[in-house]
């Protein structure tokens, strides 16, 4: 006995292989032509703001009396920022700490031999033409642990906002010379994305010696990169 297929589920298996098929060809056509390129920009300023790392270390037999040595050096290294003109709001204590000290090379449980100290303050300076008088004040006062300095722009938000302004503009310049190279017409923006995490791509940063040296604080550049895919005109 010959098995037969009824005509209608032809037709319909028949009507679904071709929509199948005209899929793919409606997802391509849907899908915008587009230029993506990307936009950047970089702004290069003096710094206006400097912030200085430094520190009293401390060693001794006992726990107290290494905290209490440690305690009156810094209270006199805190003592000569005020009177160097320093605000109480531009210092503050960054890290404290107290660690046992062990005798070096030993195998076994090594015996408490000292204790170690530390206490180290953050100073902020809104004229960076006094850092070398403030480390020279430091040093003078007690500090034997200068970590470092940070060169900072006061203004960065507002000079990276004009940055963004400045990467859109290049973006869309360089999409139309794509477009012109193509011999199309750009359209609107499809999408704008920033690319990476904007800051700064150099900050002068120099390590401070117990000995005053010349401070050279550099430049800010401030960096921006925008995404931008733009629309193709129809029918150009």
């Amino acid at each position: 006995m010959t098995a037969t297929t009824p005509r209608g589920l032809i037709v319909a298996a028949f009507i679904a292989a071709a929509g199948q098929l005209a899929a793919p060809a409606r997802a391509q056509s849907d899908f915008p032509s587009a230029i993506s390129v990307t936009g950047e920009a970089t702004i290069s300023v003096p710094p206006d703001l400097a912030q200085v790392d430094a520190g009293v270390a401390s060693d001794a037999k006992t726990a107290r009396e290494a905290s209490e040595v440690n305690n009156a050096a810094m209270a006199k290294v805190l003592s000569a920022l005020k009177a160097a003109g320093v605000a109480e709001k531009d210092y503050q204590t960054s890290r404290l700490s107290l660690q046992p000290q062990y005798p070096p090379n030993r195998s076994g449980p090594a015996p408490i031999v000292g204790y170690h100290a530390n206490n180290r303050v953050t100073i902020r300076l809104r004229d960076i033409t006094k850092v070398a008088n403030v480390i020279d004040t430091l040093v003078a006062a007690g500090a034997n642990d200068i970590g470092g300095i940070n060169f900072m722009v006061s203004q960065a938000s507002k000079l990276l906002d004009d940055a963004r302004t400045q990467a859109i503009a290049d973006a869309r310049r360089k999409a139309e010379i794509y477009a012109k190279a193509a011999g199309v017409t750009l359209g609107e923006p499809l999408s704008i994305s920033e690319g990476g995490s904007p800051g700064p791509l150099f900050r002068s940063k120099m390590a401070a010696p117990m000995a005053i040296a010349p401070v050279a604080q550099g430049e800010e550049t401030l960096s921006v990169a925008v995404n931008v895919s733009w629309a193709i005109k129809q029918g150009q």
